[in-house]
């Protein structure tokens, strides 16, 4: 790290204002609030344990906190997937509501957060390794150069700049293979007609012949703990749940990828629904039930 000629001390407002950078690095690299949460607080907590003098010396607090917190993610993200061997049924990323604390007050940063902070995006991130994750994001999200993200990863800059191009060459894949916003936009409200209606042969028309839908209940509440398959099992999966739960209320709300359901009971989230579209029908449909990863959902809805 750079050491400044004359040293400045740094207010704690000034780094507790770095708060909400660090949750927006931390929630793309690790999928969820609460870790993302856990991780800056360490961070944090590190930041306060250097020695008065340490601190001072720092020329950029940002760049360290910036350091320190992608290192923290980095290490998790190397134990996450042991973790998620015990973990019951499927694991899905934690969706979050475009207007959610996450989203910056600021509207240029908050139109940049909604472009490509989604569940489509999470779920793909998780398909690549730890290190392709961080380079992609600290890099082509939040401009870090190769260099610095080469002391993060423990790689050269060349190899970092490999990683960031492995990832990219998939995500560039997804997204041209997904439906632009107004299509899937249309695409959720024709579903949404559909469950409303108890229509079977309606949905399985919309869905893709090989659609999959993942639910993660996390072991908290009742979900399917395997994917389900196909037009015609997902179509009666879902309108058999919501059979089952007369009193649930679906609302229809904004992620930051396209319309997602909002299954509210008692005024309480218990669901989000999102879905994945190509240009002509459904491909994936993603229901998380899990309570830990609906907290932002309540607090909007509240």
């Amino acid at each position: 790290m750079r050491l400044s000629e004359t040293h400045v001390p740094v207010a704690g407002s000034e780094i507790a204002g770095e708060r909400h950078h660090l949750m927006k690095i931390a929630y793309r690299l690790l999928g969820t609030v609460a870790d993302a949460e856990d991780a800056v607080q360490e961070a944090f907590a590190r930041w306060y344990r250097l020695a008065e003098a340490d601190r001072v010396a720092i020329d950029v607090p940002r760049a360290w906190l910036t350091r320190v917190t992608s290192r923290i993610c980095l290490d998790h993200l190397g134990s996450a997937r042991a973790r998620r061997d015990t973990y019951v049924g499927e694991w899905l990323p934690e969706p979050v509501p475009a207007e959610s604390y996450l989203a910056a007050s600021d509207p240029l940063a908050r139109a940049a957060l909604a472009e490509d902070v989604g569940l489509a995006l999470l779920v793909v991130l998780e398909t690549l390794t730890p290190a392709e994750r961080v380079a992609f994001v600290l890099h082509d999200v939040f401009a870090l150069p190769f260099g610095e993200i080469a002391e993060i990863v423990g790689r050269t800059p060349a190899a970092c700049r490999q990683l960031a191009t492995a990832a990219r060459r998939r995500l560039r894949a997804d997204r041209a293979s997904r439906a632009p916003r107004t299509r899937h936009d249309e695409l959720a409200r024709v579903f949404a007609e559909a469950c409303s209606g108890g229509d079977l042969h309606a949905l399985i028309a919309v869905l893709d012949p090989a659609v999959v839908l993942r639910s993660d209940g996390g072991g908290r509440v009742s979900a399917a703990r395997r994917p389900v398959f196909g037009a015609d099992a997902v179509a009666r999966f879902v309108l058999g749940v919501l059979r089952k739960n007369p009193e649930v209320q679906v609302e229809p709300r904004l992620m930051s990828d396209g319309v997602v359901f909002v299954w509210q009971r008692a005024g309480r989230a218990a669901g989000v629904l999102a879905l994945r579209a190509s240009s002509e029908c459904i491909t994936d449909v993603w229901i998380v039930m899990n309570p830990d990863k609906l907290r932002a959902w309540d607090s909007a809805t509240r």
